[in-house]
């Protein structure tokens, strides 16, 4: 069983593995996005945290799933785009995955087992769910697709 996100790696959207070992010492965000969504406007909240507290420790990591309705219809390459001409997002977009079921990510398994969701659920509802991550690698909570990334603030000033 894992004991941090750092034994973890994924894809980002041009195909390179990642090391998530590479964001030891920071405070880490990891949210599955969909670019046709309702909370897709949350991008513009996740860049102003980004802006907001990068120098500080912070990192978004950016997980677009398609499991949701099809949200997420397009190429890593086209998501991509999405994302820079409409929120000029920063942070790190990886590449399209799932976040339930048989094909789930094994970093999505991990950090849905370590902050389950309203009575225990472990799946992931819909899309922007976001997870908090301290320092250590280790899952501080997971905040619902309703919870506006502001909202997140003081936890996560918290951890910086």
């Amino acid at each position: 069983m894992a004991e941090s996100i750092y034994q973890f790696t994924a894809v980002d959207y041009k195909g390179d593995e990642v090391n998530l070992s590479d964001y030891q010492d920071k405070v880490v965000v990891i949210v599955n996005t969909a670019s046709a969504c309702g909370f897709t406007p949350q991008y513009e909240g996740l860049q102003k945290l980004y802006e907001k507290y990068k120098e500080q420790g912070l990192e978004i990591l950016a997980f677009p799933c398609n499991q949701f309705k099809e949200q997420e219809k397009g190429s890593n390459e086209e998501i991509k785009s999405f994302c820079d001409l409409k929120f000029n997002i920063q942070f790190p977009l990886f590449g399209k995955i799932d976040v339930n079921g048989e094909n789930a990510h094994p970093l999505y398994n991990y950090i849905k087992s370590e902050a389950p969701g309203i009575l225990g659920s472990k799946n992931i509802k819909w899309n922007f769910t976001k997870f908090l991550v301290g320092k250590d690698g280790k899952v501080v909570k997971r905040f619902s697709t309703m919870t506006k990334p502001e909202a997140m603030e003081s936890a996560i000033k918290a951890l910086l």
